[in-house]
């Protein structure tokens, strides 16, 4: 039988440690960020309930004697703008609930060195 073979124990230096950089993820700033998504999900909720009505069109037919036969006729572009505005608008307010929980979450730079 052939012996293993081993490698000398290497020694692995530490890193220094790097300064704490200044941007760090809690920014007060974010509140305006998110102030800014929730405008724009409300148009585009707006825009949706604009497409939407734009895209289903009810058609009316008059019948002597008989009700009027009534179609309704579904137009896939404004549909499909519609529930890609929606769409859009709920991945913008998730966002915009993640910019307030950092901004919430934001603590002096004092607080936060006497912790460490």
């Amino acid at each position: 039988m052939t012996e293993a073979v081993t490698e000398p124990d290497t020694v692995v230096a530490e890193p220094a440690e790097a300064p704490p950089a200044e941007s760090g993820l809690h920014q007060p700033r974010r509140w305006l960020i998110a102030a800014g998504e929730i405008v724009v999900v409300v148009l585009l909720v707006v825009l949706a309930i604009w497409c939407w009505n734009r895209g289903v069109v009810r058609l009316e037919y008059p019948i002597e004697g008989r009700d009027p036969l009534i179609s309704t006729r579904y137009h896939g572009n404004w549909l499909g703008t519609s529930i890609a505005s929606a769409t859009l608008a709920v991945v913008l307010a998730l966002d915009a609930v993640r910019q307030i929980m950092l901004a919430v979450r934001t603590r002096p730079q004092k607080a936060a060195d006497s912790d460490m």
